[in-house]
């Protein structure tokens, strides 16, 4: 008989409860690890894969398991002021390297490419040399002395991973701040090198410039318009 409660049933009745993913990250894989006599264990991750302008950094971290700031998470979840304020406190209390691959070098060896060394430089930039790296994606950091695992969507499922990526997207968006300083005209301080309608109106109005990677398109693409324009100049 119902009397206008919900009605309570065994958990077993509703095994799909339990198949539900975790809120947020956690530091089960690094404890796994732990007890398989790998320690201690950076999480590794990138931040700039997609825009048309600007580096790819990436960033390792070796979390204190005493130390673990509240609120780790994936970075795109946090809002600016958040990352922010959780950048510091890992700096603060955690094992940190940065490494960064430019333009120029994703244009020479594919953004995939570039991001993995980039992580790779990291993790062999940390102060203390980890015995397992958690990266996240499908691919490990080639050429590093210890073993990687690739976590996929790790930035939502492993601590280290999420502050990694934290680490890796503050570090960025201040470098393309820093960017838009000398780069006024195209709004790096505002979309990061991201193909906003602003970005793409002030490359077709100005062209690219140095930071640009000409192996993205419409990057790609105006190149080949610009010099088919110059051709008919010429031959005109």
């Amino acid at each position: 008989m119902s009397n206008g409660f919900m009605s309570l049933h065994d958990p077993a009745d509703s095994p799909a409860l339990f198949d539900l993913p975790p809120a947020g990250p956690d530091f089960a894989l690094e404890q796994s690890a732990k007890a398989r006599g790998l320690w201690p264990v950076a999480g590794c991750d990138e931040a700039g894969r997609g825009p048309l302008a600007g580096p790819v950094v990436a960033a390792a971290v070796i979390l204190d398991p005493h130390r673990i700031p509240d609120g780790l998470n994936d970075s795109k979840k946090l809002s600016a002021k958040r990352r922010e304020d959780l950048f510091e406190k890992i700096m603060a209390d955690a094992i940190v390297s940065i490494a960064s691959s430019g333009p120029a070098l994703i244009d020479r060896i594919n953004i995939l490419a570039a991001s993995l060394d980039a992580m790779r430089r990291a993790v062999c930039g940390l102060s203390r040399p980890p015995a397992l790296v958690l990266a996240d994606g499908r691919d490990r950091p080639p050429g590093i002395a210890c073993g990687a695992e690739a976590v996929i969507k790790g930035d939502g499922r492993s601590l280290s991973i999420a502050a990694a990526s934290i680490i890796a997207k503050v570090t960025r968006d201040r470098m393309m701040t820093a960017a838009g300083v000398f780069y006024p005209d195209y709004g790096f301080d505002v979309h990061a090198g991201y193909g906003t309608a602003r970005h793409l109106t002030a490359i077709t109005e100005a062209g690219p410039c140095p930071l640009h990677r000409r192996s993205f398109r419409p990057i790609r693409d105006y190149g080949r318009i610009a010099g088919e324009a110059a051709r008919d100049i010429v031959d005109g």
